[in-house]
């Protein structure tokens, strides 16, 4: 008996790995876009002083930051990829900083403006950018021990409370770091009047934000997963507006930009990568409790109906010879216990499995149980539907079975190929062989007609060969 290996299939499918690299770049051009009009454009003039709105896109900004750190520590406790951690806690870490950081530093009695309300909060965001930049850099399936989990809320408290004592201990003397009562009317010009630490802060966010953008597609492309896919485009709007809030620093001010906007961008593009992450996540369960029950059912027929199905098959052997029924009730009950274990398989099995693995270990049971030799070439990189693979496994047993039971064949070959258009799936045997058109005339060829039908619903072409004393040859092509 020879074949070949059957290798795994990779996870993901190919239109959702062109969709993500599709998305990361429309993000990034669109980010280069609103840039380049900002700075270029005489025409387009955008700088708003609205307190209200800046307030309302702070907080939906970090409402949102939160909600996907949730779902991010989710997986993280079903997985524990150290991915999902660093995620996590660089996801709480922004949103922390948008939760109203800046406004509650300013309530504090022996702050100057433009020191610690700015500072701080901006120290947070650099961090939970480098986190977010670090998780871009882990594999995939790197996991971490334990002990380590609870690091994804300690994590960014720790960092927050440590920020925020160092810079409300060091408040006299922290220089100004950004001048919010001078802005001016439009954006057509860089303001470029903060701090040199605060530029070159808002330029390392920025680089992480657009290192993991692109580390985040190219783990999309690989693995399909759904918040990857999002996770690309949403850290490239991050980066540009990181660009702008290198050129006009209105972050920490009430004016409103268009580094505000793209931001806001950034952090709906990872609403819907959450909403999609929710829909897959429910889609799995749901699946998994399916397959659980099928596998539950094929547990009890297998312990059940097949184990009586035996019993009868063994009692009937002592039936005795002279008896015209005893071959008929053999007969019947070797077809019902083929039966119920094509039923006990098809409940069991994993819908992902490869159709070259299903078709050989079909034919391996059969030709194990009567003793045949049996010769396969698959080719493992052909796949087909669920209910194409359901139906090219019973033609196959159905054809081993008929060509051992009626043909007494000592040698079974199975092929299953390609060619530039069609697929196809050949049994042949070294049988008796016999009168194919008198079997589907006498109407005694019911496994014939079977699986004829089952060829033609695929849909798909049935072709059957066969001479006496020289074997058979199915040929079922689709």
């Amino acid at each position: 008996m020879s074949s070949r290996p059957v290798s795994p299939r990779a996870s993901g499918d190919s239109a959702n790995s062109v969709s993500s690299a599709v998305l990361t770049g429309a993000a990034m051009g669109l980010g280069a876009l609103v840039t380049g009009l900002i700075l270029w454009s005489p025409y387009l003039v955008f700088g708003y002083r609205s307190p209200s709105i800046h307030l309302v896109l702070d907080t939906v900004d970090a409402c949102v930051a939160l909600l996907v750190a949730y779902l991010v520590h989710g997986r993280f406790v079903r997985g524990g990829r150290s991915q999902d951690l660093l995620l996590t806690q660089g996801l709480v870490l922004l949103a922390v900083a948008g939760f109203g950081l800046t406004y509650a530093v300013q309530a504090l009695s022996g702050t100057q403006g433009g020191t610690v309300d700015v500072w701080l909060p901006l120290t947070v965001r650099v961090v939970g950018a480098l986190l977010i930049g670090a998780a871009a850099l882990q594999d995939f399936e790197r996991q971490v021990k334990p002990a380590w989990r609870r690091w994804a809320v300690v994590g960014p408290a720790a960092v927050v409370a440590s920020a925020f004592l160092a810079f409300f201990a060091a408040r006299s003397k922290l220089p100004v770091a950004l001048d919010g009562t001078y802005f001016p009317m439009s954006a057509q010009h860089p303001v470029l009047s903060g701090h040199p630490l605060l530029l070159v802060a808002q330029g390392v966010s920025g680089f992480c934000f657009l290192f993991a953008s692109i580390a985040f597609t190219l783990k999309s492309l690989r693995h399909g997963d759904q918040l990857l896919r999002w996770l690309g485009p949403a850290c490239a709007l991050a980066a540009f507006s990181r660009v702008n809030y290198m050129l006009f620093p209105s972050l920490y001010t009430d004016w409103l930009y268009a580094g505000d906007v793209l931001r806001t961008g950034c952090y709906l593009v990872l609403l819907v990568g959450a909403g999609r992450e929710l829909g897959q996540y429910w889609t799995a369960r749901a699946t998994a409790a399916v397959l659980e029950d099928r596998r539950r059912l094929a547990r009890e027929l297998h312990d059940g109906v097949s184990q009586e199905l035996v019993y009868i098959r063994a009692e009937s052997h002592s039936i005795p010879s002279s008896v015209c029924a005893r071959e008929r009730i053999i007969s019947a009950s070797d077809r019902a216990l083929d039966e119920s274990r094509a039923a006990v398989q098809a409940l069991g099995r994993s819908s992902e499995e490869p159709l070259g693995f299903v078709l050989h270990r079909a034919a391996r049971e059969l030709a194990e149980r009567f003793q045949v030799d049996l010769e396969v070439d698959l080719d493992d990189s052909i796949q087909v539907p669920e209910e194409q693979q359901h139906a090219l496994m019973r033609i196959t047993r159905e054809a081993v079975s008929n060509a051992v039971r009626h043909g007494e064949a000592r040698r079974v070959c199975v092929q299953l190929g390609r060619t530039s258009k069609q697929r196809s799936l050949v049994i042949q045997d070294d049988g008796r062989g016999f009168d194919v058109a008198m079997a589907f005339e006498s109407g005694t060829g019911y496994g014939l007609v079977s699986m004829r039908e089952r060829a033609r619903g695929l849909p798909g072409s049935f072709d059957l060969t066969a001479e006496r004393g020289a074997g058979s040859r199915m040929t079922v092509t689709w």
